[in-house]
């Protein structure tokens, strides 16, 4: 369980038996819990966090310091799976064993079978109190936690975006401005083939063409700015084959074939780290490449992504702490408030902050353990402040992973000179909505 980042991983790791095994136990949850609420009765709760090494040991000194305010609340904390990724897998297993936590992480792609599986709470009234600062989380990651659009299962539990980061050096060398803050596309297109140098093998920009959820959602903050969708209304329906998603598309496809300005990555990887060896000068990525480019010591700079019409909308990877129904009024009790507990301000600034993370609330920002945090990594604090701009959720619906692989593969036909942008993406937005239709 290496450090990683919501936005890629999980994305394609649903599986869609959650559903069939929760229906097919709904009565294998065990003995009846409390019906009535007894606040000073014994309570054991079961944390599956999906974490390991540090981050296991923050979260398990949180949990005992809850209980040392809370004598009569005993968590039991373990990682809950292998690695965060078999957590989907485990839960499914539990539910048919009536053996599933009271809390457990998941990631955001998750949201939706898990609410399905009819185990989870629905926290939605008590979160309603403006004192638990609800709207301090990100649009993203509230939408995540309620992926429905009714029942709110759970807190966000991880939260990053993506900005702009430029490499400062290949900025210079060609003699051109830094990116600010008011960048439209078109100042970064014309940027990126500035800084673009055939003679040095020097990139202006760089793009994955690998076909997975890393092209996908690179190109979503395109879509999004120009006004276009995911889906329909009814969540049936690809619609990023829209005039917006052609315009998005094709504004790719052109730094690409027509200006060359665009290092095309087959791996996923290696566009990080030609951008650190200060061959790309821009990328658009998160918190989690600041670390890197911290040890390689490549001079950086971060902005939020360049916008359209002032529109500077980015993709959140909002991960969740979820809550789980057993059918007892103090074991609901006793997790909903130590979930709250945990992602309160002075909790987060001592889990996420202290991890590397970004803050789950804006209030956090001006913290002195954000500030520590943001003089180790330069940069941290525009991200954080970027979450005012992920107001758009990723689908989490079971039939993404589908949708994710039919764009992103169309996408990467497209910009490595293989297909027109209309036609592409007409044949996945096809491909789409009929594998959603199976789902």
């Amino acid at each position: 369980m290496l450090r990683h980042h919501p936005l890629r991983s999980g994305a394609l790791g649903a599986v869609s038996l959650l559903v069939t095994t929760a229906l097919l136990t709904s009565c294998s949850s065990g003995t009846q819990g409390a019906t009535t609420l007894d606040k000073d009765a014994d309570v054991t709760l079961t944390w599956w966090t999906g974490q390991a090494d540090q981050a296991q040991t923050i979260l398990t000194g949180l949990a005992e310091e809850f209980e040392q305010e809370h004598p009569n609340v005993t968590i039991e904390v373990s990682s809950g799976a292998p690695s965060t990724e078999d957590l989907l897998q485990k839960l499914s297993s539990s539910f048919a064993g009536g053996t599933y936590p009271d809390i457990s992480y998941a990631f955001g792609s998750w949201a939706s079978e898990l609410a399905e599986s009819e185990r989870t709470l629905d926290i939605t009234d008590q979160v309603s109190d403006p004192a638990v600062g609800w709207e301090e989380f990100s649009g993203a990651a509230r939408a995540t936690a309620q992926p429905t659009g009714e029942a709110t299962i759970g807190f966000p539990a991880v939260v990053d975006n993506i900005s702009l980061i430029y490499n400062k050096t290949v900025f210079d060398a060609a003699g051109v401005e830094y990116p600010t803050e008011d960048w439209t596309w078109d100042d970064f297109r014309a940027a990126a083939k500035e800084l673009t140098d055939p003679a040095t093998t020097t990139y202006g920009y760089g793009y994955s063409v690998s076909g997975s959820e890393e092209t996908t959602w690179q190109f979503w903050p395109h879509l999004w700015q120009n006004g276009g969708e995911i889906l329909d209304e009814s969540g049936t329906q690809a619609t990023f084959d829209s005039e917006a998603g052609v315009e998005a598309l094709t504004l790719l496809r052109d730094m690409a074939v027509e200006d060359e300005s665009v290092y095309l990555d087959q791996t996923d990887t290696k566009f990080g780290q030609i951008f650190a060896s200060d061959q790309i000068g821009m990328i658009t990525s998160g918190p989690w490449s600041l670390y890197d480019l911290q040890t390689a010591g490549t001079e950086y700079g971060v902005v939020p992504l360049p916008g359209t019409d002032g529109d500077h909308t980015t993709i959140s990877g909002a991960d969740l702490w979820v809550l789980f129904d057993h059918q007892d009024a103090n074991r609901e009790y006793w997790a909903y408030e130590f979930t709250k507990w945990l992602t309160d301000p002075e909790q987060d600034v001592r889990w996420n902050v202290a991890y590397g993370n970004l803050p789950l609330r804006e209030s956090e920002i001006d913290s002195p353990e954000f500030q520590e945090q943001v003089e180790a990594m330069p940069g941290l604090d525009v991200m954080a402040a970027n979450s005012a701009n992920a107001t758009i959720p990723r689908p989490t619906l079971p039939g993404y992973v589908n949708l994710s692989e039919a764009i992103g593969t169309a996408i990467s036909e497209v910009l490595q000179g293989q297909g027109e942008p209309a036609e592409a993406l007409e044949r996945a937005a096809d491909e789409a909505t009929a594998a959603l239709a199976d789902k």
